[in-house]
């Protein structure tokens, strides 16, 4: 390819451009979808790749755990189908183990763009779909101990081959999986915004050609790349260490050891996973790129928070993690929880790094992706219906501000559902959804607060499957904060009777005359609470988010 000059300021508009498109495909994708947890949600991201499968751009309301997993569908496809790639294909994939996903409800496609004969890119997408079939509705279960069992695995595979649907292939697909009307509607949804994204790349490769446009994709991924390197300079050399603990992985095995050793040198550094536990037989496990993911968002989270989301970030640093670790799986080890132990990376990078960057970092958060699915016969309509949705918890305090009180954090920046939403789609009624007094830890800035949710079937008995994390092991405060508290789920019956459950929860026989209550973590809190501001108090209190036994157990009234 001959050398082209780019001046900064074409480069400044066509990535701008660029970031239009993803987004634009982001929307569409959000408008069109059948399911709560896409069109409400939002859990779905979109991006755009360039011919060697490099990830060039995500878009800005994407989910940062979907970053690798874009990318790893990317490289697999141009590793596997090189020049046996067509203008009108689409290619589809989710399996973790052989298509570079990170779990199986997360479908990605993707589609090439030409110019003339040369490929010059991709457009792609990922939706996470509220089931995929396998042992447990909503395939989200704790407990599932192995790949076979959490849903239907999907190579890279074409469903559309030069323009022509694989109409045999999309009814094997829909076949093994519950609500195919639904997932019908949201596969369409990717497929449009795959289409659109496609056009709108063809507009900028008339415009600019598909040499100039490569050159572009390049210079985005270099520059990234150094922006990245200088903020990693920022740090001081040395080696930094955090270990932190999953509570249990629903199968048996308790006190999940996640250990990490950071050695930062110039404008290198290396997250070292050694001495981590084995991969478990429950689905909290991490392929390499879920991993990858979680340290991408933390250490741009804490160095530069407006660097792009692109293989610059996986170019700028190094990861080492031991093959068949809790955080490195293999085959056939489930994975679909693993949005938790996610989380837990993000907290061991933010741990290991607060003594060097102690005004960027925050607390131990929530920690949990906490998931709820509840699933019966809908008496309006004698459908089987699946509402799933991961609730927010509590947000870590920061060096200038308390946590914020019942949000998605981290790696996932999703919707919590609103109520109007679950009572319009479901026959099921949400009898309270509040946020949940005392649970954000003190300090100087308090952590952020739980939420609950009180949920009761209408007209019908229906069954529960519960997931949270930071049930045992409370989200940790910093720098003299005191820990955040911890979630549970249980039962309460009309007549008062109380069931507690496991954070591991399946296949819970929900009757009409009881509700289930969620309860999500809070977070930890930042600095000695003898700090905390006489004004801060009073408005804890006149909040009414911290009761007055709190306030007199934890600051000095």
């Amino acid at each position: 390819m001959p050398e082209i000059a780019i001046d900064p300021i074409s480069l400044e508009i066509t990535w701008n451009g660029l970031k239009s498109i993803a987004d634009e495909c982001f929307i569409s994708i959000m408008r069109s979808a059948f399911s709560t947890n896409v069109k409400e949600r939002h859990d779905h991201s979109t991006a755009i790749a360039d011919e060697r499968g490099r990830l060039i751009v995500q878009a800005e309301m994407a989910l940062p755990i979907h970053l690798a997993s874009m990318q790893g569908l990317m490289t697999f496809i141009v590793n596997r189908f090189d020049k046996d790639i067509s203008p009108g294909d689409v290619f589809i994939a989710n399996d973790p183990h052989v298509a570079g996903g990170t779990h199986l409800p997360d479908i990605n496609m993707a589609m090439p763009v030409f110019d003339g004969r040369r490929l010059v890119g991709f457009v792609a997408n990922i939706i996470h779909h509220a089931d995929v079939g396998g042992a447990a509705i909503g395939s989200m279960s704790g407990g599932l101990d192995e790949i076979y069992k959490e849903g239907l695995r999907i190579p890279i595979i074409r469903l559309y081959s030069k323009g022509v649907l694989d109409e045999d292939l999309l009814q094997l697909l829909l076949l093994n999986m519950r609500l195919p009307d639904e997932r019908r509607g949201d596969l369409n949804a990717q497929i449009a915004a795959c289409k659109l994204g496609v056009s709108r790349l063809e507009d900028m490769v008339r415009e600019h050609g598909g040499d100039r446009l490569s050159t572009i994709f390049s210079e985005i991924v270099v520059r990234t790349e150094m922006r990245m390197r200088k903020a990693i300079s920022s740090l001081r050399d040395g080696i930094f260490t955090f270990t932190d603990y999953m509570d249990d992985d629903g199968a048996g095995t308790e006190n999940i050891k996640i250990t990490l050793r950071i050695e930062k040198r110039g404008d290198r550094i290396l997250f070292d996973f050694d001495g981590t536990d084995p991969q478990v037989a429950g689905n909290f496990n991490m392929t390499l790129n879920a991993t990858q993911s979680a340290i991408c968002f933390s250490i741009k989270a804490l160095l530069d928070p407006n660097v792009p989301n692109n293989q610059g970030i996986f170019d700028a640093i190094e990861l080492k993690a031991p093959l068949g670790s809790f955080v490195n799986c293999v085959a056939p080890a489930a994975v679909a929880l693993r949005a938790n132990s996610c989380q837990r990376v993000v907290d061991c990078v933010f741990g290991a790094l607060a003594p060097q960057v102690p005004d960027r970092v925050i607390a131990g958060a929530n920690g949990a992706n906490t998931s709820a699915v509840f699933t019966g016969k809908d008496p309006r309509t004698g459908q089987l219906y699946v509402y799933l949705e991961t609730l927010g918890g509590g947000m870590g305090a920061r060096a200038t501000f308390d946590g914020k009180d019942g949000v998605q954090v981290n790696i996932t920046n999703t919707s919590n559902l609103p109520v109007e939403a679950i009572e319009l789609e479901y026959p099921l009624r949400v009898e309270e959804y509040s946020l949940i007094e005392n649970t954000g830890g003190a300090g100087r800035f308090r952590g952020g607060l739980g939420i609950r949710r009180v949920i009761r079937p209408v007209g019908h008995t229906c069954e529960f499957n519960g997931v949270g994390e930071r049930f045992l092991h409370k989200p940790w405060g910093l720098f003299g904060g005191k820990d955040g508290a911890t979630g549970r789920f249980y039962l309460r019956r009309d007549d008062g009777r109380k069931t507690m459950l496991a954070s591991k929860s399946s296949c819970i026989r929900l009757p009409e005359d009881s509700v289930a209550v969620l309860e999500t973590p809070g977070a930890g809190g930042y600095g000695p609470p003898a700090e905390r501001t006489a004004v801060a108090i009073q408005d804890d209190l006149t909040s009414g988010k911290f009761s007055q036994e709190f306030v007199k157990q934890h600051y000095l009234v």
